[in-house]
């Protein structure tokens, strides 16, 4: 009887999620959950709706590799910091400049990793780099963006830009400390951030289809016939409107593009599995029956950090907020998550054992105004459904 209620309740999931589809909120979803209860393992999947809808109509899979955008902060580059803080090469303390090249971070020897890692160091969240290169390109008749140059030049515009408040003082979320923190990983580990994370945090995770995306290179081998294939795979993104073209298999957000597709804010794909896989893991690793991950570690980066006090985030993650959190109205206070633009999200309740990756394409070819307040609901559902 248990087993049925929970039945008709999940139904429900599909059912806000086609109606979101039908009012144009996102072309399409693959959700997935899982939670332990009384020892059982409960499990739900959606696949609903189009992975692309042009210039090809395609059905979303449960397989569909999606553009996880900013979803890379926290299981890419925050991941990658707890394996280096745990093997002693950096401290949360640390100032950023001990770990760039000397004289690279110019003003700014009050900023730690800590602060980074809480959006409070105060670096301006965002700046548009793939317009300067762009205009680079134009003025010089030479080619900056995606390349080993263009990707410097980011970095070191970076470093150089002052502060717009003191380290500590407000935790605005944004990019550019990530990207900063991706380059740290490399400076540190002496291995490109997306060859360190997949032998460091993705094989050793068993998330198989989990990868950065660089540009493709232009052959007709079969490792270029293959990496097409992976790409139509893909959920298509935005028609960009500096691109001039529909995103597919192609990392939408700009500046990760100018920096060759792997940067510590956003670069990384993955199918709701493998997202779903990650977040599960860390479930395992927090109660104890996983060392993939080191499990006091885990537990230091998953508590909020109150910098400044009123700050729900802890390190690299969110943490819910009362009354508006993505998550909806069921994930305890011990509970993180993260969501990416391009429509996608993961959260973890560590207290009730339960994980719901939902990954969309709500930016293709849909309003970006779009308030996309499908998340909480879905959430509630799930959690709801699960608690029968």
């Amino acid at each position: 009887m248990r087993r049925a209620l929970i039945q008709r309740r999940l139904a429900r999931v599909d059912r806000a999620l086609d109606r979101a589809i039908a009012a144009a909120e996102a072309p399409g979803a693959v959700v997935l959950a899982r939670m332990r209860r009384e020892g059982e393992l409960l499990e739900h999947a959606s696949v609903r709706g189009l992975a692309v809808s042009r210039p090809e109509r395609i059905a979303m899979a449960r397989n569909t590799v999606f553009d996880l955008a900013s979803l890379t902060k926290v299981m890419a580059t925050a991941t990658a910091l707890m394996l280096l803080v745990e093997e002693g090469a950096v401290a949360l303390d640390d100032p950023v400049s001990r770990h760039l090249p000397p004289g690279a971070w110019r003003d700014k020897d009050a900023v730690t990793l800590r602060h980074l890692l809480t959006h409070s160091s105060g670096l301006r969240p965002w700046r548009a780099y793939h317009e300067a290169l762009l205009e680079r390109e134009r003025r010089q008749g030479e080619r900056w963006l995606g390349t080993p140059r263009g990707r410097q030049w980011v970095l070191d515009s970076i470093c150089r830009s002052a502060l717009v408040h003191e380290p500590g003082a407000a935790a605005v979320y944004g990019d550019l400390g990530f990207i900063v923190l991706g380059a740290l990983v490399e400076q540190v580990s002496g291995r490109p951030l997306d060859v360190f994370c997949r032998e460091r945090i993705f094989e050793p995770l068993g998330m198989r289809e989990t990868r950065f995306a660089p540009p493709p290179a232009a052959s007709s081998s079969p490792e270029a016939e293959a990496e097409t294939a992976w790409r139509r795979g893909a959920a298509a993104t935005e028609n960009c409107p500096w691109r001039k073209r529909i995103l597919w298999g192609e990392v939408h957000d700009p500046n990760a593009s100018a920096m060759g597709g792997v940067a510590g804010h956003a670069g990384l794909f993955a199918p709701a599995g493998d997202v779903l896989h990650f977040g599960w893991m860390l479930v395992e690793v927090w109660h104890g029956r996983s060392a993939a991950l080191p499990r006091e570690r885990l537990r230091e980066f998953a508590a909020r950090q109150s910098l400044p006090p009123d700050s729900d985030w802890a390190l690299g993650w969110d943490t819910p907020s009362a009354g508006r959190s993505s998550s909806g109205a069921h994930f305890s206070a011990a509970s993180i998550g993260h969501l990416g633009f391009t429509g996608t999200s993961l959260w973890i309740d560590f207290e009730a054992e339960a994980v719901v990756a939902m990954l969309t394409n709500r930016v293709h070819l849909v309003a970006k105004k779009s308030r996309f307040e499908l998340r909480p609901r879905v959430h509630d559902l799930l959690r709801e459904a699960f608690a029968a």
